[in-house]
């Protein structure tokens, strides 16, 4: 909807945004918008992790569809072991703080133009 509408008229910033302290979600919204019209580049400037929520959410709704017709749903198993869950949670975290630190690096780009959403 937003590749067609545009961005929000409400302001979803976070209240330490206004003093320049970015979080890894900052520029999601346009990042957002630029991924649903496959302007990647500009998605991935913004906050490169819409892309995977964006085209996550597209695999999502098809699997859903697919699902619905056939009657077969897609499913993915996995064991988790004590030392598999360790590892992914130590890998969700350090990418989690990568993200921080490029969002935070990238702080003037995300903080232009959000006066105009007051």
């Amino acid at each position: 909807m937003m590749a067609v509408a545009g961005l929000p008229p409400v302001d979803l910033h976070g209240p330490l945004h206004r003093f320049g302290i970015m979080d890894p979600l900052c520029g999601g919204t346009r990042a957002a918008r630029y991924a649903a019209r496959g302007d990647l580049g500009e998605a991935w400037r913004y906050n490169p992790l819409s892309i995977v929520i964006v085209y996550g959410a597209a695999l999502a709704i098809v699997r859903a569809g697919v699902g619905f017709v056939s009657r077969r749903w897609v499913t993915l198993i996995t064991e988790w072991t004590p030392a598999r869950r360790r590892w992914a949670i130590a890998m969700v975290v350090a990418l989690v703080v990568l993200l921080e630190i490029r969002q935070q690096l990238r702080a003037d780009l995300l903080m232009a133009g959000t006066d105009t959403w007051r």
